[in-house]
């Protein structure tokens, strides 16, 4: 296994002797990320589909744990540290707030002109700050005190919303991986790494998590009903599919790779032409996505072994190689599901009702000062100094809630006097 220095396994706060010797420093942050409350509630909060749309789909907390056992094997595989690319794909996805991208469009709207709202930011600030965990003498939270190895392997987006750009020109919302004021905890974590250049364990997450949510929504789309694959044999809905992945990726594959990925997917084995939710339909789908999972990250260990022969592939050795047909048949099954499900018209109206909700919730907590807060977040905003502080406890307490808390809140708390939700 490759070597971690003393640098990498440090602390922000330096904490007594505590751990059982036969534990590692990054075992201790997978235990950490594994008994937090923040993971717990990802078993309330949407992935593609509303927790309890159906008993089969993934929520983020399923999710997140797919995404652990690809990045983990993965991880053996290029023989560095398992456990500080577990806990990053564990903890991927802890800052995003209800309803999935849906709810941190709505945040990102509400907080425009305060810092914005980014998920990934979102989690370095909860591992880091808000998740109560280790405390300093004084009273103040340092979240879950991860090493520096692993809070660097979780920075997917290493660089502040001031420095953010939209490299892909896609119809999607410019990424960026800490708030202003997380800024000091993040120059620790960076110290002396290559500016905006993602960690080797950083990147193996990121595609750990493309595999997983690529697939597995197209999976989950499919036994639900929002995809019928028999509209995939009709020209008129491929050519409409391959533009809809244009838009989705800003262009960044040419079309005629798209239309080469479609029809490598199509002529796999276990590919499906129908879906009526028979026994051996479900097995036979269950052998496509393990296919074709498995090739894509066999494909991409292959591709980045070459690239770095007798490399040590720790840290910032390396970079990990995805094969361009590998990532035009990821953008295929991402492609898809936007397609049928997150574009679909019929569902733009559920889209704007949970918008809506989290704004209007958004609003009357910040109208209430804090009085419906929970009381790490009270605490927070006693100490808040001027309305970009105040609009950032909103955010965070918005943040941390499931799909139900929020929607419970809200009702509770503005019911039916502007909307009914």
């Amino acid at each position: 296994m490759a070597e971690y220095s003393d640098f990498d396994r440090e602390r922000f706060l330096t904490e007594s002797g505590t751990s059982r010797s036969a534990r590692t420093e990054f075992a201790r942050d997978r235990a950490r990320v594994t008994h937090s409350s923040a993971l717990r509630r990802l078993g309330a909060k949407t992935q593609v589909l509303a927790p309890g749309a159906g008993d089969f789909a993934r929520t983020r907390l399923t999710h997140s744990l797919e995404v652990a056992q690809v990045g983990r094997e993965m991880a053996v595989e290029f023989g560095i540290d398992p456990d500080v690319v577990d806990t990053a794909c564990l903890a991927h996805d802890l800052g995003h707030p209800p309803f999935g991208h849906n709810g941190e469009k709505a945040l990102n709207e509400w907080s425009q002109d305060f810092g914005g709202f980014e998920g990934n930011a979102q989690t370095l600030r909860l591992i880091t700050r808000i998740e109560q965990k280790v405390y300093d003498s004084n009273g103040q939270s340092f979240g879950l005190n991860l090493t520096r190895a692993t809070l660097d392997a979780c920075c997917k987006y290493p660089w502040t919303r001031e420095f953010a750009v939209n490299d892909t020109g896609a119809d999607r919302s410019v990424k960026f991986g800490v708030y202003e004021d997380d800024v000091p905890i993040f120059n620790w974590i960076r110290e002396g790494a290559p500016d905006r250049l993602k960690c080797f364990e950083a990147q193996i997450m990121d595609f750990s998590d493309d595999v997983a949510y690529s697939v597995h929504d197209f999976e989950d789309a499919i036994v639900e009903g929002f995809i019928q694959l028999e509209e995939l044999n009709v020209q008129a809905n491929e050519d409409a599919i391959v533009t809809e992945i244009e838009r989705w990726n800003g262009n960044r594959i040419p079309r005629h790779e798209l239309v080469a990925a479609m029809n490598r997917l199509q002529a796999n084995q276990f590919w499906l032409d129908s879906w009526q939710g028979e026994p051996i339909q479900a097995g036979q789908l269950k052998n496509l996505t393990s296919n074709v999972i498995g090739s894509f990250v066999s494909r991409t260990t292959e591709a980045t072994f070459a690239s770095n022969p007798g490399s040590s592939f720790a840290r910032y050795a390396a970079d990990v190689v995805v094969p361009p047909e590998v990532e035009a048949e990821i953008a295929i099954f991402k492609g898809l599901v936007s397609y049928f499900l997150m574009s679909a018209r019929d569902r733009q109206t559920y889209y704007e009702w949970q918008r809506a909700l989290l704004i209007e919730l958004s609003n009357e907590l910040l109208a209430t000062n804090g009085e419906y807060l929970d009381p790490f977040s009270r605490i927070a905003w006693a100490n808040a100094k001027d309305d970009v502080q105040k609009h950032r406890v909103i955010v965070d307490q918005i943040a941390v809630f499931t799909d139900a808390a929020a929607l419970k809140l809200h009702n509770g708390l503005i019911g039916s006097k502007r909307r009914s939700f």
